[in-house]
């Protein structure tokens, strides 16, 4: 059987490609594609029973039904978010939905650090202007992070990794989730409202899954309560920021910072090079112009110790299929035959 994967990264396709001999041993194929699944490209897997894919496919009731029509009947998500597919289209459909529920907290956890020193610190504007031997501070003044405020808004794994990492700064730590984390409680933390979060945190750092109930959890009315001076970092789903919010509070001076890993309108442009075209998404280019704004392209999952981790939960995803068993991973099951 040949198994196509979508959407796969030239440093992410040795280690796939590792574990799926070790796993398989010849007995199945490997099809790798740095291209995207969505409505254009659905017919490159017909005939495939399984696809793999990533959290900038799109894997809309359109898209799922031509799988189905085509003979897929597993889709392997290759990360933890699933807000990508439409989870009630491939139940009628029967289709096998699995993900990779767990991987490296640390990863996503170390690089929303960094961004958030990045930002503090004008790393990039300080990195721009030595690289042309202006030695100058002017306009590179940070702060201590010390003795001030983290806000983390959501602590499971991840969050706590973050926390973990605030604590050793020697910060005040409050969270909000919808169940407390003895682990956050430990350290410290102390959970209270969301609104008084936003109003009390120095750095606001962003840790919960991309739902109904927390799609734009950062909108125009949470903005207005941070500080002028807060930073504001996102390394979880772009969906969780109201981006035209964010822009209205830059355009007026507010926020030391911001810090942002994923937009919300980033499939089509993340994971592509999209250098020699025209940028036509207005409010990613606008973003761009701020100084106190860093983007990067969904990659603080991005480490050898997580891919590795992910390739090898899709292995066993795929094991799992094959033998007809469920796990924790899997979203949708196999309808009785």
């Amino acid at each position: 059987m040949e198994i196509v994967a979508y959407g796969v990264q030239a440093d992410e396709e040795p280690l796939l490609r590792e574990a799926f001999d070790q796993a398989f041993a010849g007995r199945h194929r490997l099809r790798c594609l740095s291209l995207f699944l969505d409505r254009d490209t659905t017919p490159t897997a017909d005939g495939h029973e399984i696809v793999l894919c990533c959290v900038n496919d799109t894997l809309d009731a359109e898209v799922l039904r031509s799988l189905a029509a085509g003979g897929t009947r597993m889709i392997a998500q290759r990360s933890t978010g699933f807000n990508n597919i439409d989870l009630t289209a491939a139940e009628e459909l029967g289709l096998t939905v699995a993900r990779v529920s767990a991987y490296s907290p640390y990863a996503v956890a170390e690089f929303a650090w960094a961004l958030a020193l990045a930002v503090d610190r004008r790393i990039v504007r300080a990195a721009h202007r030595t690289r042309e031997f202006d030695f100058r501070l002017d306009g590179l003044m940070g702060r201590d992070l010390h003795g001030r405020t983290a806000g983390v808004v959501g602590t499971g794994r991840i969050g706590t990794a973050f926390t973990r990492i605030a604590h050793g700064f020697g910060m005040r730590l409050l969270g909000w989730d919808i169940t407390e984390n003895p682990d956050c409680l430990a350290l410290g933390m102390r959970y209270t409202a969301r609104e008084r979060l936003f109003a009390e945190a120095d750095l606001v750092s962003l840790h919960v899954p991309l739902l109904s109930d927390t799609h734009h959890l950062v909108d125009a009315q949470a903005l207005a309560l941070m500080k002028d001076d807060a930073i504001l970092v996102n390394s979880s789903r772009g969906g969780l920021i109201d981006t035209d919010a964010l822009l209205d509070t830059l355009r007026a001076g507010r926020l030391r910072g911001v810090g942002l890993d994923v937009y919300e309108e980033e499939a089509g442009l993340f994971f592509l090079d999209k250098s020699l075209e025209v940028m036509t998404d207005e409010r990613l280019a606008r973003l761009m112009t701020f100084n106190n704004v860093l983007v990067t392209s969904h990659q603080a999952y991005f480490t050898r110790d997580a891919v590795e981790q992910i390739v090898a939960t899709t292995v066993t995803n795929m094991e799992d299929y094959f033998a007809g068993r469920t796990g924790d991973n899997t979203l949708v099951r196999p309808s009785p035959s």
